[in-house]
């Protein structure tokens, strides 16, 4: 029988961290005068003890290397239990949300899919902002901790692949989740802090630099206005898109990169086919733009395009334009690049390049095996060959993504929505993307008249793709609780 007290004792940390981390937009209010700052003197309390509680019912009789069935726990239910006590500050403050509104909010903060049910973000307190920004923020970090700390042991679609890479970075086979995190977070702070500065220089407030850097880090999408980026001028845009797609690259890279060794980044399968995705998306949209008239200049079609293709690829979810209004051929072609999304290790979302450039290198392999019977070709990737139970752990990973996709699309069906809001609701929250498609949930819409059901629907749609499917549905199977 698993023991659940080693996870129950670092979720219980983790939510008084995280109650306590609410004392920033509390100070934020109180300096301003707004009385919204007992919401989050209140929630902070609430966490704090609830999470003191929690960790010592949890507390170990010793501390101990946790098992892989107690990773799979912490993993999932920090991702469960942290959005509760995240959605405290929305219902005990403004806005005032339901309980269901408010789990939606935080749990589209934690997982950065940048879906919204609120509306009046234009008014709403600064400190109930920032807190949207700060969830965003800590679940981009989180992420990337566990996509290098726990997955690839996990061995979840695909993921034991980076085992090797990014391990040996550290210098160890399999280091502590805590030292991971220490070697990433700097990195992750420095690129927000520059990105913040970036903002500033074009002329946002420090508020809304600090907050929207948060927010673009973490691909999360919370932008501080209802309008997203549509107002906030073209250097804005082209400053977003660019720290979209940096933090969409792996960051065991980037810290290799920092450390002055850029190489391997260039080298990286990943990170070309990624970039050169991208590019392809960025020039069918350009050429679209500019032949059918929707633009006045190459520029403007290039930054339109720039700019929504780095959004919705990285899964941020950031919106500059409707581009719903675009014609069926840029829908079809944001709905595609969704399920794609940028590189594993990293904070993006989605299937990830890496695991359809291993689709394609076994397919590859095995058009040259009916070619040349006699042949040995076996399908690599990053120069390593890709072996069965790999393929296995991927091909696995993509059924059950398109497998749930089609699950929840049919819901959102006999829930009474029309088949565009279905099938886009759905693929937006699984691939953790924010906005959908069509008039409802597309770019100049939310999630807001959505009914309850619907809501919690895709609440857990979140958290099952954000954690890669596979670990979530481990957790339902008889073998996982007899291991």
């Amino acid at each position: 029988m698993t023991d659940i007290r080693p996870p129950g004792y670092v979720i219980g940390l983790l939510v008084a961290l995280l109650g306590a981390t609410m004392l920033l937009p509390m100070l934020l209010d109180l300096i301003a005068g707004d009385p919204n700052w007992r919401a989050f003197a209140l929630g902070c309390f609430v966490s704090v003890i609830g999470g003191g509680i929690i960790a010592l019912a949890c507390a170990p009789s010793r501390r101990g290397a946790f098992s892989l069935q107690q990773a799979f726990l912490l993993t999932v239910l920090s991702w469960v239990v942290l959005p509760i006590f995240g959605a405290l500050p929305f219902m005990l403050g403004v806005p005032h949300a339901s309980a269901t509104d408010a789990f939606f909010e935080a749990m589209s903060g934690l997982t950065t899919t940048g879906s919204t049910v609120f509306t009046g973000l234009d008014y709403m307190p600064a400190g109930t902002l920032l807190w949207r920004g700060m969830l965003n923020w800590f679940g981009g970090l989180g992420i990337v901790i566990v996509a290098l700390g726990f997955l690839p042991a996990m061995k979840v679609g695909g993921m034991q692949i980076f085992k090797s890479e990014s391990f040996e970075t550290f210098g160890k086979i399999l280091p502590r989740a805590g030292e991971i995190a220490a070697s990433m977070s700097w990195v992750y702070a420095a690129l927000t802090a520059l990105c913040a500065a970036s903002y500033a220089a074009a002329g946002q407030s420090a508020f809304d630099s600090i907050v929207h850097a948060m927010t673009t880090i973490s691909t999360g999408g919370f932008a501080n206005y209802d309008s997203s980026f549509t107002d906030l001028g073209i250097a804005a845009e082209y400053i977003a898109a660019f720290f979209m797609v940096v933090a969409s690259l792996p960051f065991v890279l980037l810290v290799q990169m920092a450390s002055g060794n850029p190489k391997p980044l260039w080298k990286n399968e990943q990170v070309r086919g990624f970039l050169a995705g991208g590019a392809v998306f960025i020039v069918a949209l350009v050429a679209f733009l500019t032949f059918t008239g929707q633009s006045d200049s190459l520029e403007l079609s290039f930054r339109k395009a720039l700019f929504n293709t780095a959004s919705i690829m990285t899964g941020c979810g950031y919106s500059s334009e409707d581009y719903d209004a675009w014609g069926p051929f840029a829908v079809a072609v944001f709905f595609l690049m969704g399920l794609i999304g940028g590189c594993a290790g990293s904070t993006c979302c989605s299937v990830k390049v890496f695991r359809y450039q291993i689709v394609f290198a076994a397919i590859s392999a095995q058009i040259k095996r009916i070619h040349s019977p006699h042949g040995v070709f076996l399908p690599r990737y990053q120069g390593r060959p890709v072996d069965d139970e790999l393929f296995g752990s991927v091909m696995s990973f993509m059924f059950m993504f398109f497998l749930t996709l089609g699950v929840v699309t049919v819901a959102m069906g006999m829930l009474g929505h029309d088949t565009l809001t279905a099938v886009s609701g759905a693929a937006t929250a699984l691939a953790n993307v924010g906005p959908g498609l069509g008039d409802i949930i597309g770019p100049a819409g939310n999630f807001s008249s959505l009914s309850d059901a619907t809501k919690w629907l895709l609440a857990v749609t979140m958290l099952v793709g954000r954690l890669e499917l596979i670990s979530v549905y481990v957790l339902f199977t008889v073998a996982f609780w007899r291991g």
